[in-house]
């Protein structure tokens, strides 16, 4: 026997819980327009190969820019969101905003003191590993403070995150190892990297 059929009647949500699903909502649109803009400044007018500056000084040889596509092709979207793997116009894009967050953020919180035992470098946009670096610590940190990574996202960001990327760029033989020791002194020099083998 099947049950008999009601009238449906109009679904009555409490006042109290009104408040829950607006704010809801309101975190689901703003996650949305969140990821639609990281999507638009990692697709959005990507260089033809005549757009592509192959003396880009910051990695002109970089082996993500020489071995795979960067950006991805019309199927699959982009190949990688890591900012060594993206084309001329989409890395500097993604540069602007990754130093950004680094001077308005991370250095005013968490920069401290430049000493020997901690060398930084303001010109940290010319040093392609501590751009690799940062940029994955970012990409880390987006991930991890959003509503979506829980209580716990993050003190996991601190502990898997932060104090290791700052360990290896703050490290005296790390990527600012020639550059300012002290804050009095600016000072920037690139270390040069091993030549590769068969050179």
């Amino acid at each position: 026997m099947s049950e008999p059929t009601h009238e449906s009647e109009p679904v009555r949500i409490p006042d109290h819980d009104l408040d829950d699903l607006v704010a809801t909502v309101t975190r689901l649109v703003a996650e949305s327009r969140k990821q639609g803009e990281t999507l638009a400044r990692l697709t959005d007018d990507q260089p033809s190969e005549d757009d592509s500056d192959p003396a880009d000084p910051v990695h002109p040889e970089s082996p993500a820019s020489a071995s795979a596509p960067a950006e991805g092709n019309a199927d699959n979207g982009p190949a990688s969101v890591f900012i060594l793997a993206l084309g001329a116009k989409a890395y500097a894009e993604e540069l602007a905003a990754l130093t950004n967050w680094v001077h308005n953020l991370l250095l005013p919180v968490y920069g401290r003191e430049i000493t020997t035992g901690r060398p930084w470098c303001r010109q940290w946009q010319e040093h392609p590993e501590a751009v690799a670096r940062l940029h994955a610590l970012w990409l880390a940190w987006q991930q991890l403070t959003d509503v979506q990574a829980g209580l716990t996202g993050p003190s996991t960001w601190h502990r898997d995150h932060l104090d290791p990327a700052l360990l290896q760029l703050r490290t005296p033989d790390g990527p600012f190892g020639a550059c300012t020791t002290s804050a009095a002194r600016p000072h920037h020099r690139l270390l040069a990297s091993p030549e590769p083998a068969g050179v």
